[in-house]
């Protein structure tokens, strides 16, 4: 069946997280083959932090370990913003010892995939059933046991890079990306013949999709402005490319899962997951090959933030000015003020830090850092604003208002 590029693509989340993971670790073993050839640099922090990043998104977002599905809770939300805070800070500097980084993806690959692989053969609900339905589970045990076997395999090379050559490090590099991009597929046609089974962490009492990347990104942003400040005091190196590789990885996660952007929510349509995987595409090879694709991204991402902090203020000032007025005469509630003051505060600093990054040093870099770090500081706020909006919504008996990120496929 021919797609259209404005037809409905309902893509589940896990799907989503499984195929830009699979598309870094495909793209890794692509570019590894120059590498070793010694015609391309390699960014090797780059890879671990991202890999990293990738750990945390399931684990805040779908409640799967590399260990296994564990019950929604504050203790595995916290496990996974330190995996996620972890991951940034090993993306951004170079050259910094990388042994906890390491440590923690052999211990999520080995052992982790060995588990998996163990859950799989001996769970009732896994190997015995997939293989007694017939349609689309029947590849489900062959594409899961294909990945936690090559999972093992790329926890060893982690572990001991000189267990095969460069070359084939690199070709068992790309076997697991095409193993796990096939499990995205084979996920994703399973959620299309069974759709009760995708559910994300918000399904099951944690946070939602949209909340829950309000608060990576806010953490991403107060790690960077925090670390922005000794690099501009000489204290620390800095990779500008991985800081840009890793925020269009947000953005790609953002556009593929609920068709939402930087300068707004689009229809799910097969368009918006292309330029979703193009973002993605370039934000992997960006955090894996240094200053490759700098002044490009940089141009781009200015011009992202500044057109979404200005759609931002064009919003919320009139929606302020409005509810002000009214006060007099009808009760507002203080949370609908401070939630329209909290996103032109957003909306501002977006401006400021676009602003920057297209005219360098228009803001000192010390200032850069501070302005950075409050726009994370104002994102948290913003998801606890809108938590609080919920429950309000839910104890008046109301229904739970639905923000631009999470869209439904019917």
């Amino acid at each position: 069946m021919r797609r259209g590029l404005f037809d409905e693509a309902c893509l589940p989340l896990e799907t989503v997280l499984l195929f830009i993971a699979g598309m870094t670790v495909f793209i890794a073993g692509t570019l590894l083959f120059p590498v070793y050839a010694g015609v391309a640099p390699y960014y090797e922090n780059g890879l671990y932090g991202l890999l990293l990043f990738f750990f945390a998104l399931q684990t805040v977002m779908l409640g799967k370990t590399p260990f296994g599905e564990l019950p929604v809770s504050n203790a595995l939300l916290a496990v996974g913003v330190t995996i996620a805070s972890i991951g940034i800070v090993t993306c951004f500097i170079p050259g910094i010892p990388n042994k906890l980084a390491r440590w923690m993806l052999v211990l999520c690959l080995g052992p982790g995939g060995a588990l998996l692989l163990l859950q799989m053969l001996f769970s009732k609900n896994k190997l015995r059933l997939w293989l007694r339905v017939k349609g689309a589970l029947r590849p489900l045990p062959f594409a899961c046991g294909a990945v936690y076997a090559l999972s093992m395999l790329a926890g060893l090379l982690v572990l001991k890079p000189e267990l095969l050559t460069g070359y084939g490090t690199a070709a068992a590099v790309l076997l697991y990306g095409a193993a796990i991009l096939n499990l995205s597929r084979v996920l994703a046609v399973v959620y299309q013949e069974y759709p009760e089974a995708s559910a994300d962490a918000g399904d099951k009492g944690g946070l939602p999709f949209d909340k829950a990347m309000l608060m990576l990104t806010g953490v991403f942003m107060v790690l960077l402005g925090g670390l922005l400040v000794p690099v501009n005091l000489g204290l620390l190196p800095f990779s500008g490319s991985a800081q840009l590789g890793l925020l269009m990885i947000i953005f790609s996660v953002q556009m593929l899962a609920a068709g939402s952007t930087p300068i707004g929510a689009f229809p799910r349509s097969w368009l918006m997951a292309y330029l979703g995987t193009l973002f993605a595409g370039l934000g992997i090879v960006s955090c894996i090959v240094p200053d490759i694709l700098v002044a490009p991204l940089t141009l781009l991402v200015g011009v992202l933030n500044i057109l979404s902090g200005g759609l931002t203020l064009a919003k919320a000032l009139p929606s302020l000015l409005k509810t002000r007025k009214m006060m007099p005469s009808v009760p507002v509630p203080s949370l609908l003020l401070r939630l329209y003051s909290t996103q032109i505060a957003l909306g501002g600093l977006s401006v400021m830090f676009g602003s920057s990054m297209l005219a360098p040093g228009i803001i000192p870099g010390l200032l850069i850092g501070v302005i950075l770090a409050a726009n994370g500081g104002v994102l948290l706020y913003l998801m606890r604003l809108l938590l609080l909006l919920d429950a309000l919504a839910e104890s008046a008996g109301g229904t739970q208002p639905e923000s631009d990120e999470q869209s439904v496929c019917s």
